[in-house]
């Protein structure tokens, strides 16, 4: 079975390309929908969390204020690190078990933070979408509802992404028409299901 990542900075269309993949009848998985499970009520991930950060980060129902955290950590280097001890294992885990449930012949799983965990040695293949910075700044204001600031912060947080394009086996630039992105996205699966 081939494992493929798919990793890129944020808001850099790695949904976008992941929903391409799966509509072509690639099983995929995302790491940050593990990660909105993990901390969902009275999960033992968010037990964890209330332990080191403290109850005041859960909302009434017993799970994560996941925009409360979100500003402590990506305003303490520390605290996001502590953050992500808690819940990278998680996520690896639950990805490891997918993969070895599928029959299928490809997986993809999408990781935001593939290198900065240093898993990509995880994978056959790492697939990597780019778009410029200010791309991602529009993005992040227009979809999340970020200052420019918070937005830089989140890219910040990050592997610039030229780093993380030189280090992928494909690159797939997001900063053009939706049909552009989708002719990268049928070559990609032309490659993969072709090997040399």
């Amino acid at each position: 079975m081939l494992k493929v990542a798919l990793t890129g900075g944020i808001a850099t269309g790695k949904s976008y390309v992941l929903a391409r993949l799966n509509e072509r009848g690639i099983p995929t998985i995302d790491a940050d929908e593990l990660v909105h499970q993990a901390l969902g009520a009275n999960t033992p991930t968010t037990r964890e969390i209330a332990a080191q950060f403290g109850s005041s980060f859960l909302r009434p129902d017993g799970s994560v204020d996941r925009a409360l955290l979100a500003t402590r950590v990506f305003a303490s280097p520390e605290a996001r690190l502590r953050l992500e001890a808690v819940v990278h294992p998680v996520v690896y885990n639950a990805i490891h078990t997918w993969f070895d449930s599928l029959a299928d012949p490809m997986g993809v799983a999408s990781i935001p933070l593939l290198y900065e965990t240093r898993h990509e040695r995880d994978f056959d293949f790492v697939v990597v979408t780019v778009c410029p910075p200010e791309v991602q700044i529009q993005r992040l204001i227009q979809r999340d509802r970020m200052t420019e600031g918070e937005a830089q912060r989140r890219i910040d947080a990050q592997m610039a992404a030229d780093e993380k394009a030189s280090r992928g086996d494909f690159v797939i630039r997001t900063d053009g028409t939706m049909l552009a992105t989708d002719r990268q996205v049928e070559e990609l699966l032309v490659t993969l299901n072709n090997p040399t």
